[in-house]
């Protein structure tokens, strides 16, 4: 579905970026191209879109309040083919009134598939807002055997009235 930009520093993995969506990433001036600081997170990505890889052992350095910390963290608890609620997962950082703010935190994570925010979904398991757009993640979802029963029809029934 594209390629995936990855960013980080000779130790740590903090940017992973999707070829899509409303805020697409493109290399800022002054990075450095190195295919091979990346080998760790080629390998794993590999591994997960192969179906043989259900978590990530990678070392993370992401920025952000110390609210979307405790989402992103609270995140990496989702395990594979799992999925909650926004408002579960706000209950699960003790804000249970804060789904919106959860719904927030959860579109301005940086490291998607990494940070498995493509497993929160509406109250009903409709799928809602993802960084990468549907697509990206039903296709994740439907790669980890979580995709909610019936959502194929409404997605597809979303996508035509786009078109």
């Amino acid at each position: 579905m594209g390629d995936i930009l990855v960013a980080g520093t000779e130790c740590s993995l903090s940017l992973v970026a999707l070829p899509i969506g409303a805020e697409k990433q493109k290399p800022k001036p002054g990075w450095i191209r190195d295919p091979k600081a990346f080998g760790a997170v080629g390998q794993q990505l590999s591994e997960y879109f192969k179906g043989r890889r259900k978590t990530f052992d990678l070392p993370l350095v992401v920025e952000g309040t110390a609210f979307q910390k405790t989402v992103w963290q609270a995140l990496q608890d989702i395990r594979y083919g799992e999925t909650v609620s926004y408002f579960e997962l706000a209950c699960r950082v003790s804000r249970p009134t804060a789904s919106r703010a959860v719904g927030s935190a959860n579109a301005r994570n940086p490291l998607p598939i990494i940070v498995p925010c493509h497993r929160v979904v509406g109250k009903r398991g409709a799928l809602t807002g993802y960084s990468g757009g549907l697509r990206w993640k039903e296709s994740l979802l439907r790669l980890e055997g979580a995709l909610p029963p019936g959502l194929d029809s409404n997605i597809e029934d979303e996508r035509q009235s786009k078109i």
